[in-house]
This record gives C-alpha cells, structure tokens and sequence, in this order.
C-alpha cells in the first residue's frame, strides 16, 4: 500500500524516482527523405510535404504564387520559414482542399510548421513560441432554427 514516510529525504527521493522524462523528439522522414505533416484551419485541410532544396513550393500542381495571388496570404505560408531562417533551404509540395484562400493559408502555415518540426526537432521550440504548431480551432458557429443566421433573428413585428 501507501509507504510512510519518515524524512523529508525520503520524500525527495520518491519524487526524484516518480518523475516523467521529458518526450524525446525525433526525426520522421519517409523512404524519399521527405517530411509529411497535415494542417488544419476552418474547413481547410492541407497536406505539406517538405524536402531540402531550393525553395521551390507548389500549390495543388501549380506555382505558389499562381495560387496564393495575394501578398498576405504568401507573407501567411512563407511566416515559419521566415522565424527559423530556412527561406530557400527547402522544397515544399502541398495539396489543399476545402475552405477559402485565408483558410486554404492557415492550413498551409499550420503543415508546414508540423512538418520543419519533424524534418528538424530542434525547431520545435521557436515555432511553438510563435504559436504555428496550435491549430486554430476557430470555426463558424452553426445556424440555429427560428433565427435567419447563428444569431440574427428574423424582424419583430408588433402588429
């Protein structure tokens, strides 16, 4: 049963014995040395694979810039390469799928920064700083009955 305890030694000593190890991070590629990581964000769901290279990054087979046409949502994908400094060490194939373009961007960040951690698990930390590794879990509220939207009512009408 439950052990006396005599000291305030012995109760340092079965505390010291109890104590979980931090979890070890390790690298997981896939048998092309890729890392694959899946983001979420709203309805948007994107896949990321990453590879070293030369900074080239598809979107769905086509061009990044093609398919996030605007600055912000570029400036959005490319933000954890930016805040571990890895701009142009690495190939990134993604494909997306539901949402919008902010959510479709959202998704992308949140990949991505899932897989530079299992590609590197040194850089874990920065991102987490950063909050990229937190998926967002804001989502629309759903409509309710007797109400036009989630919370608009329709018009009262007193005669």
């Amino acid at each position: 049963m439950a052990e006396t305890l005599s000291s305030l030694q012995d109760l340092a000593n079965i505390n010291a014995s109890t104590q979980p190890e931090a979890p070890v991070h390790v690298q997981k590629l896939d048998a092309q040395g890729r890392a694959y990581a899946t983001g979420k964000r709203k309805d948007a769901v994107a896949r990321v694979w990453i590879k070293p290279g030369s900074g080239k990054i598809t979107v769905n087979g086509r061009a990044f810039d093609a398919y996030f046409a605007r600055p912000v949502l570029r400036m959005i994908v490319q933000q954890p390469l930016g805040i571990v400094s890895r701009t142009n060490q690495y190939d990134l194939t993604v494909t997306v799928a539901g949402g919008g373009l902010s959510g479709q961007a959202g998704a992308v960040r949140h990949g991505l920064s899932k897989a530079l951690t299992y590609f590197e698990p040194e850089l874990r930390a920065p991102l987490k700083r950063e909050g990229f590794l937190t998926r967002d879990s804001r989502v629309v509220e759903r409509k309710k009955y007797g109400h036009k939207k989630a919370r608009r009512s329709f018009q009262f009408s007193k005669r």
